[in-house]
């Protein structure tokens, strides 16, 4: 494994984001670049000239009304409470401004396809596989395992960073350049959540596609977006990511094969992603809560520090634990009326013997598994041993020592 660089506190950042910041600043200081609009008109401006004359009738292909009503509704609340309570970095402020003009160009590009190829939202989905639980908890080491079995599949990083089909299909190769990038602004990414472009990855772009809160509040202080998301239905959300799905499905010829899904924002959507899955097949993610909290707050500290310099790491863990009060709270509400097959994995059973815990899942759920699948679990397990995001843990207990001193 690779050496890295002290994570000394859960702030640290790494010296090329001030570098960065000062020649970003310097650049719009002195008119070299012209400093990012977050005018919700001005992005959409910019995104839209990727389909030129068609952005008007791509905005709105395979979508019904509200649909489009709901992302125009979010995209504004969103802007607006970036602006206002983000205080974001130079740094920050282009990473907004790129991650959501790629979100709107995204969506353009999916109406394209869509208003010429309208079968691909009849594709069939096989019933899924969803994987519910809070980050942090266990669900990725859960997801990659149940994606290991040849007879499931699974998304790809390269499918939820950049979800329109290409053809020729070089996503993965984007993907790549991708994390090249970002393993530059944040040598620690790998360990917190490791990555590779054409491995299973969580969908978690998918539900940012349609302006999900998730992603978001991960990286940036906007309360006031968090509490309109949080308290709007999340229909719109969930219809985007059931053609998004759908796509996927067709392109990759995947129509016989459950889909192993899995977002942590899933428990917080429980309800609606049920009512949109009524097939699907859970899986649920059990961890001691503290241990949950803790290791949530590194992974938001991580991200948030990069783009904002000043970040309050009280706040931070004050507003994960409320937001891991407000997912255990709807999470139980919708298992209370839910009658499909469901099976738990707790944390420390599966570190202490993963197999007989698998075999134990496989069965509540009504589901072979074969040796071919075992074979291939057991090589995730040995990579996972080999992985960096080991030394999460050792963050963690450095981080709480310190605390004491």
């Amino acid at each position: 494994m690779a050496s890295l660089p002290e994570r000394p506190h859960p702030l640290a950042r790494a010296p090329i984001v001030d570098k960065a910041n000062g020649w970003l600043h310097q650049a719009w200081e002195k008119g070299w670049l012209p400093s990012p609009s977050l005018d919700p008109a001005e992005l959409w401006a910019s995104a839209a000239k990727a389909v030129g004359e068609h952005a008007e009738e791509a905005e709105i292909a395979g979508r019904n009304p509200d649909d489009v009503a709901d992302f125009r509704l979010r995209l504004e609340k969103l802007t607006l409470a970036i602006e206002a309570e983000a205080d974001l970095n130079p740094l920050g402020k282009a990473m907004a401004w790129g991650q959501i003009v790629r979100v709107i160009r995204n969506r353009l590009r999916f109406g394209i396809l869509w208003g010429d190829r309208p079968e691909l939202l009849a594709t069939r989905i096989a019933p899924p596989i969803i994987v519910i639980g809070h980050m942090r908890s266990g669900t990725t080491r859960i997801h990659k395992l149940l994606a290991a079995d040849p007879a499931h599949s699974a998304t790809r990083y390269c499918d939820a960073s950049h979800p329109v089909p290409s053809f020729p299909d070089i996503r993965r190769l984007k993907g790549a350049i991708d994390l090249m990038m970002m393993r530059r602004i944040n040598p620690w990414i790998d360990v917190i959540h490791p990555m590779a472009s054409g491995e299973v990855e969580e969908e978690l772009g998918w539900i940012a596609a349609a302006l999900n809160h998730s992603i978001y509040e991960s990286q940036w202080r906007i309360p006031s977006y968090s509490a309109f998301s949080e308290a709007r239905e999340p229909w719109a959300v969930y219809h985007e990511f059931k053609r998004m799905l759908r796509t996927d499905t067709a392109h990759r010829s995947l129509m016989g094969k459950p889909r192993v899904l899995k977002v942590p924002a899933f428990s917080e959507d429980l309800s609606t992603l049920l009512a949109i899955f009524p097939d699907a097949r859970l899986v649920i993610a059990e961890r001691e809560h503290s241990e949950v909290l803790r290791s949530a707050v590194s992974l938001v500290a991580n991200q948030m520090a990069i783009q904002c310099d000043d970040c309050d790491l009280d706040w931070i863990e004050a507003e994960w634990r409320r937001k891991l009060a407000l997912r255990e709270a709807r999470m139980a509400a919708a298992l209370e009326g839910w009658l499909g097959p469901v099976a738990r994995l707790d944390f420390r059973a599966l570190n202490a013997d993963w197999e007989s815990e698998i075999q134990r899942t496989y069965r509540e759920l009504d589901i072979e598994l074969s040796s071919d699948a075992i074979s291939a679990m057991r090589s995730e397990m040995q990579g996972n041993e080999d992985g960096q995001h080991r030394a999460h843990s050792a963050q963690l207990a450095h981080f709480a020592k310190k605390a004491m001193q």
